[in-house]
């Protein structure tokens, strides 16, 4: 972890940056820019905002619930969102392993859920379904022993759930 202190400072850098800072500085020169270079000099605009604080009201007492919106529709409504977080697994080998993790673990304790069910219903597990045990075990074993963060078994896992 000390190896990396230089990144992850950079890292936190560019989050606050980018999520704070930016976004703020960003808001505050497009109000100051349209108003001081287009609103002052165009006489109907400047009647309906006769101050930079009233056009900041306006601005933002439109503006935030506009955006509000908008984001809301970023995602839940658009394919944008779900690309988005595809492309953050398909790059993030740790997440990516973890959402593996998890989906195999859901799959295996779906299977012993339903044998074990079998089981405490004085039913005897066929040979057929001590079989299919064995391989599933055998298949998350082989899986599991072969992949790495580096080889791409996780990235085509993911790729073939979510197709």
């Amino acid at each position: 972890m000390t190896k990396k202190v230089g990144f992850r400072g950079w890292f936190y850098f560019r989050q606050g940056w980018s999520t704070y800072f930016a976004f703020i500085f960003a808001a505050l020169n497009t109000m100051v820019v349209t108003y001081y270079l287009a609103i002052e000099n165009i006489p109907i605009l400047k009647e309906i905002f006769p101050t930079f604080y009233i056009y900041l009201a306006i601005t933002a007492s439109v503006g935030i619930p506009l955006l509000i919106f908008v984001g809301y529709i970023h995602f839940k409504r658009t394919a944008a969102y779900k690309a988005e977080a595809d492309i953050y697994y398909e790059s993030n080998p740790h997440a990516l392993r973890s959402l593996i993790n998890t989906e195999i673990l859901l799959a295996l304790n779906l299977k012993l859920n339903e044998k074990l069910i079998k089981i405490i219903s004085n039913d005897k597990l066929s040979e057929e379904e001590i079989t299919d045990l064995k391989e599933l075990q055998k298949e998350i074993i082989e899986f599991t022993e072969k992949r790495t963060l580096k080889n791409k078994m996780d990235l085509d896992y993911f790729k073939k759930m979510t197709t």
